[in-house]
């Protein structure tokens, strides 16, 4: 059994390594994809195969710290509120459910273009235009699943804000970034042409996650602080 400090140290080690891998797969795929422009994306996948490929695996792997994350949290957060904490658990595992099955989509546009294993029967004909049309599928799974990723912050910033050893200012920040993070996939799906809602919900999503993983990393959990709901 570790103790508090230390489940806490560990919770923020996996947190901030989900999130340099989250921030090296994204970085990669704005360089390789143009909005609205098929033939520039399919030359860029091309010629950089193994961005494309790195951009792939960094995603999944990111997907699986961030559940081992969720799980680390949970192993902290439990003693405050057992129920609590397994809800938040149930909402990232959706979340990473969806993101990763979601990979699949962008991988296909690989697999079109003929820079990811397949067939040739199958990357025989393949056209910019189809991988495109996968990558904007992809484009929407994504957001499908940041619905998961901004629910699941709701009880994880009630459990920080009422566990009595970490800051409730954590809590506060996590709740509030929640509700910014929900914008983001509202907003693509019913407000598409108002994208500065994500700018917004982009910075508050950072500062939030990365905060919440830096003090777990550096100052840990108080240990001779009681957990109540």
């Amino acid at each position: 059994m570790a103790s508090r400090a230390a489940t806490a140290r560990i919770a923020g080690g996996l947190y901030l390594v989900y999130i340099v891998l989250t921030v090296v797969a994204n970085a990669i795929r704005d360089r390789l994809v143009v909005p609205g422009d098929a033939a520039a994306t399919a030359a860029n996948v091309v010629a950089s195969e193994p961005l494309f490929r790195l951009s792939f695996v960094s995603d999944v792997l990111a997907g699986v710290l961030f559940l081992v994350t969720a799980w680390a949290l949970y192993v902290l957060l439990k003693p405050v509120h057992p129920d609590v904490a397994l809800l938040f658990v149930l909402l990232n595992l959706a979340g990473v459910a969806v993101q990763c099955l979601n990979m699949l989509n962008f991988f296909a546009a690989g697999v079109i273009l003929g820079v990811a294993d397949a067939p040739a029967s199958i990357v025989e004909g393949g056209s910019p235009a189809l991988a495109m049309l996968f990558l904007e599928l992809y484009r929407n799974g994504f957001m499908i699943a940041q619905f998961f990723f901004a629910a699941w912050l709701f009880p994880l910033g009630y459990l920080v804000l009422t566990s009595g050893f970490l800051p409730r200012l954590l809590g506060v920040i996590l709740v509030v970034e929640a509700v910014a993070w929900l914008l983001y996939p509202l907003q693509h799906f019913l407000l598409p042409g108002l994208d500065g809602v994500s700018y917004v919900s982009s910075v508050v999503g950072f500062i939030g996650e990365f905060s919440l993983a830096l003090w777990l990393l550096i100052m840990g959990a108080k240990e001779d602080a009681p957990a109540h709901p």
